[in-house]
């Protein structure tokens, strides 16, 4: 397996960091998935989860979505803006990203994928109600309250951390909207289990001050494992064409 820093072209002219994870033996359903991290940025934590994507058969693009023109100040601003709006260069960023996906020519790629954490989950799922990608993995991220601001989504798999007391909810909230979408889904939320439970980040902030009130931040090995079981059965069945849009 291969993992290198790369440069992705934007329509602002700015070439964004991302990483480039090609695997050992590539899936056969020609499919790769873009890597959203979290609040904390571009991380050995989503670099750790790129590697378990790599590791199953699919090439993985990380961007890094702070990296813009600016100094690091507004880009986090600006970045935070757009995930709030849903829309601004963030997306354009996700949009480059897939273009580069289908346009490189080092893996066969023709469907895509996005995974996201925290930020990143509601990065990716309003990213995917945009773009034609194939799937969609959000974690324990922000989920708009109307469904009709989801219409068009592919089908989605992901979980949220019922403790979680500002995003627990969203959880179920998604699995609501995907009915009343008539799109195929797999939505966990997991009891005693808080927000971030996939990200094992390493740092003070997360290690120290996360696993407090409100957002309960903490890495959760059970429940991880079996997210990870969920979204690599749902990809597998989604990129080979048992499971299509409703």
């Amino acid at each position: 397996m291969t993992n290198q820093p790369i440069g992705i072209p934007t329509p602002s002219g700015h070439t964004m960091r991302a990483r480039w994870l090609r695997p050992v033996t590539a899936n056969p359903h020609k499919a790769a998935v873009i890597a959203i991290h979290d609040i904390f940025g571009f991380s050995d934590d989503i670099e750790r989860i790129a590697q378990r994507l790599a590791d199953n058969g699919y090439p993985v693009l990380v961007p890094d979505l702070y990296d813009l023109p600016n100094s690091k100040p507004l880009c986090v601003v600006k970045t935070l803006k757009a995930h709030e709006m849903g829309k601004g260069q963030a997306f354009e960023q996700l949009e480059a990203c897939r273009h580069w996906l289908l346009d490189q020519d080092e893996e066969p790629v023709e469907q895509v994928g996005v995974m996201g954490f925290c930020m990143g989950g509601r990065f990716a799922v309003l990213y995917a109600a945009q773009a034609p990608v194939q799937v969609v993995a959000p974690f324990y991220g922000g989920i708009p309250k109307d469904p009709e601001a989801l219409r068009g989504i592919c089908p989605a798999v992901g979980g949220w951390g019922r403790t979680d007391t500002i995003y627990g909810g969203h959880g179920d909230r998604l699995a609501s909207h995907m009915e009343a979408l008539g799109v195929p889904h797999d939505i966990k939320t997991y009891d005693n289990v808080g927000h971030s439970y996939m990200n094992d980040h390493q740092g003070f902030v997360f290690k120290k001050m996360g696993p407090l009130p409100p957002m309960r931040s903490k890495f959760d090995a059970s429940a991880s494992e079996d997210s990870w079981q969920r979204v690599l059965v749902f990809f597998e069945k989604v990129f080979s064409g048992e499971i299509q849009a409703g």
